[in-house]
């Protein structure tokens, strides 16, 4: 019988916050541990797990530090080196993983076996929620005005799970809410939960 193949190990970056597939992500980097890690992925064009944090602080003392168990890899798109050691860095988050028990290096840097989670499936927004989905078109648009694009080509505003997931990167939801929406493995579930929201609190009706 042939063995499943063992889970990638990844490097982490814990932060307060939750990346989504297709999201855009900017990050100030000084830490020393960060630092080399965005060196190595740069050189190797290799990706990062970001996941958020439970418990713990970003910078700093690794005391208390507690994670959830999925995160979402993170790619890099461009990296700017403004001054002697801190880099600001863009990244797009790609695939969703799980990780099993994280195990903290010498250095200070994180680092899971993880497992991947299937993309969600493209299918169109059902009718139910179409108010949500031009409601997004509109957010879009204004931001775009305001020269502040927050969202990362190709928009697709055909995909449930894409409008569900850019709503969820502009909505003034808790860390915790972001993250049990990003797990969900149901796009069209999540695209309801999003619509719910945004109905109750009178945004589109």
């Amino acid at each position: 019988m042939k063995a499943s193949p063992q889970p990638s190990r990844l490097p982490l970056f814990p932060l307060q916050t939750v990346l989504f597939p297709g999201g855009l992500l900017a990050l100030k980097v000084f830490e020393a541990r960060y630092l080399d890690l965005v060196s190595t992925c740069l050189r190797e064009q290799e990706p990062f797990g970001v996941v958020a944090l439970r418990s713990g602080e970003e910078v700093g003392t690794d005391a208390g530090t507690e994670f959830e168990s999925i995160g979402t890899r993170a790619e890099l798109i461009d990296v700017d080196g403004e001054q002697p050691g801190i880099l600001r860095v863009r990244c797009r988050g790609t695939q969703r993983f799980s990780l099993r028990s994280a195990t903290r290096q010498a250095d200070g840097l994180w680092t899971a076996p993880v497992e991947p989670i299937e993309d969600d499936d493209h299918c169109a927004p059902d009718a139910s929620v179409a108010a949500t989905v031009r409601g997004l078109e509109t957010a879009f648009a204004a931001l775009e005005a305001r020269g502040n694009a927050p969202f990362l080509e190709p928009y697709r505003f055909d995909d449930a799970g894409w409008v569900a997931n850019r709503w969820c990167e502009i909505l003034p939801l808790s860390l915790a809410a972001k993250q049990r929406l990003m797990a969900l493995p149901d796009a069209q579930l999540r695209l309801q939960l999003v619509d719910e929201f945004l109905r109750g609190k009178g945004v589109v009706s």
